[in-house]
């Protein structure tokens, strides 16, 4: 259930891209791949429940200065089922406004001047290495938790969804709350 309301926007981004079969067949890929949403029981003692839950990261940065590229971001970035930052300039306005509203909705735009300072969970950056390293210094020199950079060449797709996730495990143990907990001893 889960899975199937995190990919809305990514089936409504395939669907307004019916003229650019590049794009289609990325968010086909994408979706393919995408296990956002997926949750393992794992094994445990008597009374104890344990599960493991991969979940989308809150929100990604995404750099591009060429149209293609950004499209690519967001497929990658709506197939995990994050939110999206876009610096707020012409071509990224322009896109918003054309994109279906399933998938605009996911969107945020932030000035591009200090888009570093707005919260975010992991940055995809396509462009050139002088621009990816002054990006890395900056999203370096911020306080709180250390953030990913993927760095690519324009016009390359391989963007890795496993880092746009966060993993969850869960354990509750039932035996604890009035089981016979001696049986957490077995083994």
């Amino acid at each position: 259930q889960l899975k199937a309301a995190l990919t809305q926007p990514l089936n409504a981004l395939r669907e307004w891209a019916a003229n650019r079969p590049e794009l289609q067949a990325l968010c086909t890929q994408y979706g393919e791949l995408a296990q956002a949403g997926t949750q393992r029981l794992l094994p445990g003692p008597t009374g104890e429940r344990n599960t493991w839950t991969l979940l989308p990261r809150e929100r990604v940065l995404c750099i591009a200065d060429d149209e293609q590229d950004a499209l690519t971001q967001l497929a990658a970035v709506l197939a995990v089922g994050s939110q999206v930052l876009w610096p707020d300039d012409a071509l990224h306005r322009q896109l918003v406004k054309a994109l279906p509203s399933a998938v605009s909705e996911r969107i945020q735009l932030a000035k591009a001047e200090n888009i570093t300072a707005q919260p975010f969970d992991a940055v995809i950056f396509h462009g050139d290495s002088d621009q990816l390293r002054a990006l890395c210094e900056a999203v370096a020199a911020r306080d709180g938790a250390i953030v990913s950079v993927q760095g690519f060449a324009r016009g390359e797709s391989n963007i890795l969804l496993e880092r746009l996730y966060i993993e969850r495990s869960l354990s509750v143990n039932t035996a604890a709350a009035g089981g016979n907990a001696s049986l957490m001893t077995i083994g």
